[in-house]
């Protein structure tokens, strides 16, 4: 598979005053078409630094950032919003739907970024919802009618409207219940089998073992790397792989 996205020598370093803070320390890593990647590591090590870092959201102080050969690290701050929103979607821990809105007019609000098709992206907004478990009577219903993992499918759905190369997520499931949690989850590994390139954050080991790559980051350094392959449901091995690589990262 090719590379989407590839840091170089990645460093951030965050001023206070005098003292400056080195998040992440000459990082260098790929992202290839396809992949679940899951970035972990204890809190302050720098794993939301780097997501945002990545997807654009953010500036590397020093490195680049190229996607598909061409550096987005030196981009004008107006053809990096043109970037994010060409070939990224998001989805965070607290979901950002406008409460004021439907589920469908926020979805639509974002997908009409991209197109101006507006009969077309209704039918794909209400596919998407359907096929993440929201049903068609929950489309008018505004999001503090609904649960916080139907809050949650409904953000997935804002992530990928305007079909993103890749999806990054910071801690997706880190608001919601252990049955939230696994829709959740579901929903992400099901795009990512259908070829949805993914990179999430997360401290949550069951939300990692989705992923078929585990990067672990310590104190700005990503210190180990495991490969888990293809996600199976029910996979004992897969589950001592990751616990065992945990504690040899000392998390």
């Amino acid at each position: 598979m090719s590379d989407i996205l590839t840091a170089k020598d990645l460093c951030k370093t965050f001023s206070n005053e005098s003292v400056q803070q080195h998040v992440l320390k000459n990082l260098n890593l790929s992202i290839k078409k396809g992949d679940f990647t899951v970035i972990m590591g204890s809190s302050g090590s720098g794993k939301s630094t780097l997501l945002y870092a990545l997807s654009g959201m953010d500036r590397p102080t020093l490195g680049s950032i190229s996607y598909h050969g061409e550096e987005i690290s030196k981009y004008s701050n107006d053809k990096l919003a043109i970037f994010r929103r060409k070939h990224c979607g998001f989805v965070f821990q607290q979901n950002y739907l406008n409460d004021s809105m439907s589920v469908l007019d926020n979805i639509m609000i974002c997908g009409l970024l991209a197109t101006k098709d507006r009969k077309a992206l209704v039918e794909k907004a209400k596919k998407l919802l359907l096929q993440v478990g929201i049903s068609e009577q929950t489309f008018r219903k505004f999001p503090t009618q609904l649960s916080g993992g139907e809050q949650q499918r409904v953000a997935v759905v804002r992530g990928i409207i305007n079909e993103p190369e890749i999806l990054f997520a910071d801690e997706p499931t880190g608001a919601l219940n252990s049955q939230n949690t696994e829709n959740v989850l579901n929903v992400l590994t099901e795009l990512n089998q259908k070829g949805q390139s993914i990179v999430m954050v997360t401290h949550d080991m069951k939300s990692a073992r989705r992923a078929n790559r585990i990067l672990y980051l310590q104190d700005g350094v990503i210190t180990g790397e495991l490969s888990l392959g293809t996600y199976k449901s029910g996979d004992k091995e897969r589950h001592e792989k990751l616990r065992h690589f945990l504690e040899e990262m000392g998390w």
